[in-house]
C-alpha cells in the first residue's frame, strides 16, 4: 500500500516478469530441455524459454530466446498463443508465462547453451519426466486438455 499527499491510501501497481515458453512440438511430442549450471531450477526439465527485454515484444522475445537456445529460426506468422500461466515461484517470484506454439519452424533443434542446458529430449506430451519444473508442467497440460489459463502458486483472492 502507497498513500497519496492528500494521505489517502492508493495500491501499487503490479509488476512481473513476463516470459516467453516455446511448445515445440512433433508427432506428439513437446522437446524439453535439462537445465544445469544455472543456480534456478537445474536437473529439471523445462521448455526452451526466456524473460521478455525491455522494448521487444513477446513474439520478438520468443524468436529471439528459440534461436539463442535451440537454433530454430521461428516465422511470427506460425505462433499461436497456446496457454497462459500465472505462476508463483518457491522464492515468492510472480511470473505470467506465455506459451507459443509454432506451426512451423526451419531448421532442427540443437543444444546451443550447453553452459546453461545439459541436453535436449522429445518426451510424449502424456509422459512428461517426473522432474519437469512445475511451471513448464502446467502449460504443457493447458495445452494436452485444450485449456488457456491457469493460475499457480498464488492463495485464492478474498474478494
Amino acid at each position: 500500500i502507497t498513500y497519496s499527499s492528500s494521505g489517502e491510501t492508493a495500491a501499487m501497481a503490479y509488476a512481473s516478469v513476463i516470459d516467453v515458453m516455446l511448445l515445440l512440438i512433433r508427432d506428439n511430442a513437446v522437446l524439453l530441455a535439462l537445465r544445469s549450471g544455472t543456480g534456478f531450477a537445474d536437473g529439471e526439465w523445462n521448455v526452451p524459454s526466456g524473460k521478455l527485454e525491455a522494448g521487444e515484444d513477446a513474439a520478438a522475445a520468443l524468436i529471439r530466446e528459440t534461436r539463442e537456445e535451440i537454433g530454430l529460426i521461428l516465422d511470427r506468422a506460425s505462433l499461436t498463443l497456446a496457454s497462459t500461466v500465472h505462476f508463483r515461484n518457491d522464492r515468492a517470484e510472480g511470473r505470467l508465462g506465455l506459451f507459443f506454439r509454432p506451426q512451423w519452424w526451419d531448421g532442427e533443434p540443437v543444444n546451443a547453451e550447453p553452459h546453461k542446458c545439459a541436453r535436449i529430449a522429445w518426451f510424449p506430451l502424456d509422459e512428461l519426466p517426473d522432474n519437469t519444473y512445475p511451471y513448464t508442467r502446467i502449460g504443457v497440460d493447458l495445452y494436452r486438455r485444450r485449456e488457456n489459463f491457469a493460475v499457480s502458486g498464488w492463495e485464492p483472492s478474498k474478494t
